[in-house]
């Protein structure tokens, strides 16, 4: 498996720099060589750690029920131009509840005309996903 993830042409890991992993006994010793030959660092995660496990299954949760359970996909590459697509709505666009109802990370040109022009709907997904953005002027 470790070589298959990082073959060069179809591997997961091209262009990654860390692997994170838990501590479970299928992350070897020699499974961890074989990822680090390929200039990939393994970083075992803190034990008895549960909540990191929390983070990672709310978002996956949230991708399913907004965005994935909602589609027909035809192949991975439809698969991936979806996740592209709600990873970018996730972060730029979609307001979240528990940081004061803002943006984490707003677009640069939603920073200048924040203030500027009326409020324009726009859509991703052919619709599926929404959001509020001001017109610039």
């Amino acid at each position: 498996m470790a070589r298959n993830v990082t073959m060069e042409d179809t591997g997961i890991l091209i262009n990654c720099r860390y692997l994170l992993h838990d501590r479970d006994s299928k992350y070897c010793p020699s499974f961890r060589q074989l990822i680090e030959a390929e200039h990939v660092k393994t970083v075992a995660l803190p034990p008895r750690s549960p909540n990191l496990n929390a983070y990672a299954e709310r978002w996956v949760r949230s991708v399913k029920e907004e965005c994935l359970s909602k589609l027909i996909l035809f192949g991975e590459r439809s698969l991936k131009r979806a996740l592209h697509h709600y990873e970018l709505h996730y972060h730029q666009e979609r307001n979240h509840q528990g940081k004061n109802n803002v943006l984490l990370f707003p677009s640069p040109t939603r920073l200048m005309g924040e203030k500027q022009g009326k409020v324009r709907r726009r859509e991703r997904l052919g619709g599926l996903l929404k959001y509020y953005a001001p017109e610039a002027a």
